[in-house]
């Protein structure tokens, strides 16, 4: 995107008021937001439930469809779409991971996986919805495989960090997993071809330029080839890899950092997100959001990246999660402590 003959604005479309706590993630549901079908958006909370709200094809305005309740026992921490859009998995503090089946709009629990010794952190499904990773202040990563009838088997527990592990996401493209923790580290995780148990092949730590704080999240874009992480040490990594030209899966890839985006948030970065057409959100406490593009004037080789806009006072709190939709519309949906999900809309004129 080449934003210098551009002004751009982030624009609040709607704040979206359901829950009764802090909101701790958004996920976009797949497939949905584009072609005449419209939006649908989860969010989850420290109110034990997690809300689906649609966007009318008529207005344009989102409204709760429907409240999933009564099955965490405590906060839910991480919420995502299997990329069907059929299942709805929803990581809890009560130690569980739900897995919920949308039924033509009724949604109903059809698993509850269990193994985590305390909170689960977060959740994330692999490109073909067949793998399932969690993850928890246990200091451990989980890797569930989904069988037929929508069953569950744990295929591996991986133990290698130290501390709370904060979040998982598996490459877009690739099964390989990504971990990110309170220890400072993420680390790679791919599956042996010949043994098939998954082992850490790479730790991205301050020895290669790596954060020196709780890393808190980490998102792709859109080729996989690049992958981008935040920190309680205010800031931003950009990290490349040559995955385009490697065997699909084998995990033989080297990440490398490629630059830092710092001085741009003064408290904890909590969460980051890549747009289908390179834009990097960041979302912050001190209510903060901030949008990056790469940046032309770069040498070649050396990739950097601009602040595009920065929105202050995004919400009455911290922001907790920033996630664009997954079509062309330029969507921002975020959450914070204050309870609301608010929707964005990226505009600009020439």
């Amino acid at each position: 995107m080449n934003s210098a003959d551009e002004n751009f604005e982030l624009r609040e479309i709607q704040r979206l008021e359901g829950h009764t706590d802090r909101v701790w993630s958004v996920a976009w549901k797949p497939a949905t937001g584009g072609n005449g079908v419209p939006a649908v958006l989860a969010s989850c909370s420290g109110d034990k439930t997690v809300c689906i709200w649609e966007q009318s094809p008529a207005t344009g305005s989102f409204q709760q469809k429907a409240v999933l309740e009564e099955t965490h026992t405590r906060t839910v921490r991480s919420c995502m779409w299997s990329p069907s859009g059929k299942l709805l998995a929803t990581a809890s503090f009560d130690a569980t991971t739900a897995i919920w089946e949308d039924v033509g709009g009724d949604f109903e629990c059809i698993s509850n996986l269990e193994g985590h010794e305390n909170e689960v952190k977060s959740v994330s499904w692999n490109a073909s919805g067949s793998l399932l990773a969690t993850c928890g202040r246990d200091k451990s990563v989980w890797i569930w495989e989904l069988l037929p009838h929508n069953e569950f088997d744990c295929v591996s527990v991986l133990q290698g960090h130290t501390q709370d592990v904060k979040m998982v996401q598996w490459h877009p493209s690739m099964d390989i997993l990504f971990s990110c923790s309170y220890d400072n580290t993420i680390k790679v995780w791919a599956e042996d071809g010949d043994s098939d148990d998954w082992h850490c092949v790479q730790t991205l730590g301050e020895s290669n330029s790596g954060h020196t704080s709780t890393v808190w999240a980490l998102s792709f874009n859109a080729n996989g080839d690049k992958m981008v992480s935040c920190s309680d040490d205010l800031t931003v990594k950009v990290w490349g890899s040559d995955i385009m030209s490697t065997h699909s899966g084998d995990g033989n890839v080297t990440w490398a950092h490629l630059c830092t985006l710092s001085g741009y948030h003064d408290r904890t970065i909590f969460s980051v997100h890549w747009s289908r057409e390179g834009i990097l959100a960041s979302g912050a406490a001190a209510d903060a959001i901030r949008l990056f593009v790469e940046s032309i004037d770069g040498l070649v080789g050396e990739p950097s990246y601009k602040l595009l806009l920065k929105k202050e006072k995004a919400h009455d709190m911290d922001v907790n999660s920033v996630q664009w939709s997954s079509t062309e519309n330029s969507l921002l949906a975020s959450a914070s402590d204050d309870g609301t999900v608010k929707i964005w809309q990226l505009t600009s004129s020439s």
